[in-house]
């Protein structure tokens, strides 16, 4: 084949295939990972809200804020796992607890993952080994199904490999199951298993790997009461104690649950009908 040729097949291929968008100058406090092509687009605004009004996290809070601080002055940190109950503020608390640590170490960034594009984690990883700054990879709602691999890119994260986690990344992710997979999958994986011991080993053990495990569990009803009338102080929502326990109770009564989640979306019902932005 002449050199004639090779090069019009070569700028055939590189017309096909773009070149990678340049690194981002890390000025924004928080990136969203992309892939084809591989970016990280930053987030000019980030949807959170302050720590201070997350209501009966106080464990939680205090042991993940004392870690990103840690993460942030540069000393050895842990990746946590927050699991538990849906819509008690898990995926919130990382958020509010980047943002009051961004204040005082500006060099803390937020970089979230999406669990579909975890395959790409190591290129990931390769673009922030040397870039300037802290980066907490946040990976929100993570789980895996039966035949689902996307578990073995995550220890990329966790384990490193043979070139070791980078030492300025750390991993935050959420999930509902402590174990990252559904119970009866488990169960069954086990009972039909020739060595039950080792069945699920591989999965479960990837839970393991996180240093801190952080459990969220349901609220009881003077928690719900106190999240919303934190959120009433903090908007400066006006009303009568007595009707914003009935209205209130009354609308956990009807979505037939009570959380964190249910709690602001009350409130937003209410700010709403009292003519206050949020």
């Amino acid at each position: 084949m002449s050199d004639d040729s090779l090069r019009r097949i070569a700028e055939a291929l590189e017309r096909m295939s773009p070149a990678p968008r340049p690194a981002p100058d890390f000025a924004a406090a928080a990136y969203v990972w992309h892939t084809e092509p591989d970016r990280l687009e930053p987030v000019v605004r980030i949807n959170r809200v302050d720590v201070g009004l997350l209501v009966g996290v106080d464990r939680a809070r205090d042991t993940l804020r004392a870690n990103t601080a840690r993460f942030a002055q540069g000393l050895p940190a842990n990746n946590a796992l927050l699991w538990g109950a849906r819509g008690m503020g898990k995926s919130s608390l990382v958020k509010a607890l980047h943002g009051a640590v961004h204040a005082d170490f500006p060099a803390l960034k937020l970089v979230e993952v999406q669990r579909e594009d975890l395959p790409s984690i190591n290129r990931c990883l390769n673009l922030l080994r040397d870039a300037p700054g802290r980066f907490i990879l946040f990976c929100d709602d993570l789980s895996f199904g039966h035949d689902d691999a996307h578990y073995k890119s995550l220890k990329a994260v966790l384990d490193g490999g043979i070139e070791g986690r980078p030492d300025n990344v750390v991993l935050y992710a959420t999930s509902n199951r402590r174990h990252l997979m559904p119970r009866d999958m488990i169960e069954n994986e086990r009972s039909s298993a020739i060595s039950p011991s080792e069945a699920v080993e591989e999965k479960v053990s990837l839970s393991d790997r996180f240093g801190l495990w952080l459990g969220f569990h349901p609220c009881d009803q003077d928690q719900y009461l106190a999240m919303i009338r934190g959120y009433c102080d903090a908007y400066g929502v006006a009303i009568d104690e007595a009707r914003l326990r009935a209205e209130a109770i009354e609308w956990q009564a009807t979505r037939g649950s009570r959380s964190g989640r249910v709690a602001w979306q009350f409130f937003t019902d209410l700010a709403g009908r009292h003519g206050v932005r949020i």
